[in-house]
């Protein structure tokens, strides 16, 4: 007779009592320090990414190696085991923070900006793109790694190059008060465009870096996709809905939690089954619930908003910045790299904002706003470089690098937009060209507040009143 057994019956070791203590102390010491620095950078006016990004530095190789190298070995030892224990953890935070800035793309915006917001949206995605593969090939002789493909690596780095940031945007816009401004409008349609792009190439990198680089091999992950849209668009879309709206028929908020962390989990579990990364089923379920969502599923699930924010993203921020070496940058070649990445990846959205612009009719002060807004990477250059280091992709020197790009560019914004918008007639909902498409627009349609949250994500749930005032955005 065959019995059939598994992993929770078998008689397996339980894990080590050190493994597991130094496994709550890293969680204490990471997310401690996240928090702390990260209010920190927002009493300086930066985003609280950057002083979480700031915590996994310190403790990392760039400081607490180099100061206490005892120290470090046993908080941090090179054991797979235990780095797998903590990376657990940051992809749970991950996947559920690119499930909730999916749900609040506001595709009714995108619509309405259509025309204009494609033609700036291609031209930002594509140069940077082809600006990035260019650098790749140029760099890869120095810093890829010696197993990648050059097809592979210099494909990454440009798709590193070109995608935005939903959640950094939106906080950049409700600081400055342009959530409502036309030109605030465009830069979120616009980033919606090149982050639902940027997703699907990573998907598709990543696949090729697993398959390789024929032409069967790069057909075989285009036909997943269009396997994985089409369940999305289909299925996905039926069961998404029956299943939240099962769940908001409770009038407790455990029900539509359970419902969303179960429908986002699963959702990459399908993408990772396909051959995709995680996240981007993750994100395509949370475009499919932020769709038929309302106010009381926004309030029911304000408590994992909550959870996401204050321990799962810090955490996941801080493991990103522990894998910084800023040592490597010591390496005069390997700074010259970096300038001329940060040169080209900031140039290419430049560029591509003036030259959308110019196909969809827009001033010059308009397209050096929205070049400002675009510009900025954050979280997803940040969740995309993790997945390149963990694939193998980059080595750790192109990895900080890619995060120190992912770091400057969000501080860029505000001071350029600052000197757009003052040379832009008119006042909100207003456009400096008259035959510019925004000229005489008016504030954000339906789900415009659907921003706040995505915002939310990269600086956290912060001061009470300060949320008020962005829900009131």
């Amino acid at each position: 007779m065959n019995t059939l057994t598994t992993a929770a019956v078998l008689p397996l070791d339980p894990l080590e009592p050190h493994t597991l203590l130094v496994f709550l102390l890293q969680i204490g010491a990471l997310l401690g320090l996240a928090l702390a620095l990260g209010r920190l950078a927002r009493r300086l006016g930066m985003p609280a990414i950057v002083g979480e990004l700031a915590s996994g530095v310190l403790l990392g190789p760039s400081f607490l190696t180099q100061a206490a190298p005892g120290l470090a070995g046993w908080l941090f030892p090179p054991d797979a085991l235990q780095m797998h224990l903590l990376d657990a953890v940051g992809q749970l935070g991950v996947l559920l923070l690119v499930g909730f800035t999916g749900m609040h793309l506001d595709l009714k915006l995108a619509r309405r900006h259509g025309g204009t917001a494609t033609a700036v949206g291609t031209a930002a995605l594509l140069l940077p793109l082809a600006l990035g593969v260019w650098l790749g090939y140029a760099m890869s002789g120095r810093l890829k790694p010696p197993a990648v493909d050059t097809v592979t690596f210099a494909c990454f780095i440009g798709v590193a190059m070109c995608v935005s940031s939903i959640p950094v945007i939106g906080r950049v816009l409700v600081d400055m008060k342009l959530m409502h401004h036309t030109v605030g409008q465009l830069i979120l349609v616009v980033a919606t465009i090149d982050d639902a792009v940027g997703w699907l190439l990573v998907s598709v990198v990543t696949a090729m870096a697993t398959t390789g680089v024929g032409a069967h091999e790069i057909a075989t992950p285009l036909w997943h996709m269009a396997v994985l849209l089409l369940v999305v668009c289909t299925v996905g879309r039926w069961t998404v809905h029956r299943v939240m709206s099962w769940a908001g028929r409770s009038a407790s908020p455990g029900n539509t939690i359970a419902a969303t962390v179960i429908l986002l989990v699963l959702s990459g579990a399908g993408a990772q089954a396909l051959g995709f990364e995680a996240v981007f089923g993750a994100f395509l379920c949370g475009i499919l619930i932020g769709v038929r969502g309302s106010a009381d599923q926004t309030r029911k699930l304000e408590p994992l908003n909550t959870t996401v924010l204050s321990f799962l993203s810090p955490l996941f921020f801080a493991l990103a910045g522990l894998r910084i070496d800023l040592t490597s940058l010591a390496d005069t070649t390997v700074a010259l790299w970096g300038l001329a990445a940060l040169v080209i990846a900031v140039a290419g959205k430049f560029l591509g904002a003036f030259v959308g612009g110019a196909a969809g009719r827009l001033s010059r002060w308009e397209a050096l706003a929205l070049g400002a807004g675009i510009n900025a990477r954050g979280v997803v250059q940040i969740v995309i470089a993790v997945i390149g280091l963990r694939l193998g992709l980059l080595t750790p020197a192109m990895y900080s690098i890619i995060v120190l790009i992912a770091i400057l560019t969000p501080l860029m914004a505000p001071p350029i937009l600052r000197f757009a918008m003052k040379r832009m007639e008119g006042t909100a909902g207003g456009a400096l060209h008259p035959a510019s498409p925004l000229h005489g627009v008016g504030s954000t349609g339906a789900r415009g507040e659907g921003a706040t949250p995505a915002a939310a994500a990269i600086d956290g749930p912060g001061d009470p009143r300060e949320r008020q005032t962005a829900d009131r955005a």
